[in-house]
């Protein structure tokens, strides 16, 4: 296997300040965002296209590019979202004063209806884009909403995450939520099982969630190292697995299709790793429908015997999963992005640094 950094590749010259977000297109552009409002688009072979800098100069916390008209690009910065078009970089289209604090994270969904934002007061703000109105606030977690994403096939279902422990489902159509976990019940079987103390000293802090391109399952990175897989049925949903991702903090896990499937996570994380993960196999041998928290219990799934390792079901019982790429990229982790390329997956991966760092995840799992 190639070593990632022989392949690493630098795009610099964008920002000359932290770079704290990425955001890809599915036309191959890039919209990166850093400290005081600064914005740079690249394209897929990182030349620098334009830049801007949004009025007010808060910090850039993250980037979401349009899923229908793949020319248009939301912005969070403070406590507002602007509207960009990369054909025209330096006209702001529009500017949604969304919240009264910092907004984390911004998810559209697919029919490009509604756009969620998640902000610092636990609040998960609807922005319906036909009027340009907030439509409501889902406001249930009590500490920082840090991630929220909406779900594939569901256009009015979203999932978010805070640092409350709580990972919720919600419904457009309720103001409270469908189905909400506390992750550390999850850590409290953990500690029971494995006498593990240090959980005490490193809360499970739900930093980050990604969406499956199914639909039916997300993954949240918490404080703890740890990556939790769920799998949504109807109105609640069940852990199907859960491993220790990370020695510190997971910041970042992004779903991506990579060798003809969309079973791959890529995480990042405090101690400075990426990893790419294959979960397809751990879904297999999972017990589908079956709660980690005692829930109902749902059709047992079935599985032929040639397609379980016995070996590494263990493994999985016991949240040992080993990475099929580990990168030591030796920063910590602000953003993570994957880039398709004519048939090539690349990561973009951000840190505290000025640049962006690129590994062409293709070229090292040759």
């Amino acid at each position: 296997m190639v070593d990632p950094v022989s392949i690493l590749q630098k795009w610099e010259g964008g920002h000359s300040t932290t770079v704290l977000c990425v955001g890809a297109g599915t036309d191959g552009l890039l919209v990166s965002g850093a400290e005081r409002g600064a914005l740079t688009l690249w394209n897929d072979e990182g030349v620098n296209l334009g830049q801007l800098k949004l009025v007010g100069e808060d910090d850039v916390t993250c980037v979401t590019f349009s899923p229908l008209a793949t020319n248009k690009v939301y912005v969070s910065h403070g406590e507002n979202v602007s509207l960009l078009d990369t054909r025209f970089l330096k006209n702001v289209l529009a500017c949604y004063h969304i919240s009264d604090d910092e907004i984390n994270c911004l998810s559209v969904n697919e029919t490009d209806s509604f756009l969620a934002a998640a902000d610092d007061l636990g609040a998960v703000k609807i922005l319906d884009l036909s009027s340009g109105k907030i439509r409501c606030s889902l406001h249930r977690h009590s500490n920082i909403c840090s991630s929220v994403a909406f779900l594939h096939h569901r256009p009015q279902s979203l999932v978010s995450c805070g640092l409350d422990m709580q990972v919720m489902l919600w419904s457009l159509q309720k103001t409270h939520p469908l189905w909400v976990l506390n992750i550390q019940e999850l850590n409290d079987k953990k500690q029971s099982q494995q006498q593990n103390s240090s959980q005490l000293f490193n809360p499970p802090l739900v930093h980050t969630v990604s969406v499956a391109d199914c639909g039916s399952r997300f993954a949240c990175g918490s404080e703890d190292g740890w990556v939790n897989i769920f799998r949504v049925t109807g109105t609640r949903f069940e852990q199907q697995l859960g491993f220790k991702a990370h020695s510190q903090g997971v910041s970042q896990v992004h779903y991506v299709s990579f060798l003809n499937s969309s079973c791959w996570l890529i995480t990042g994380g405090n101690d400075g790793k990426v990893n790419l993960w294959d979960v397809g196999k751990e879904y297999l041998l999972s017990n589908e429908g079956k709660s980690k928290m005692g829930k109902k219990k749902g059709k047992k799934k079935h599985i032929h015997k040639k397609d379980i390792d016995t070996k590494n079901d263990r493994k999985l019982e016991a949240g040992n999963v080993s990475p099929t790429i580990c990168i030591n990229h030796g920063k910590k982790v602000n953003w993570l992005c994957p880039l398709h390329v004519k048939g090539e997956l690349k990561i973009i991966v951000t840190d505290e640094s000025n640049s962006l760092s690129v590994y062409p995840i293709s070229i090292l799992d040759k």
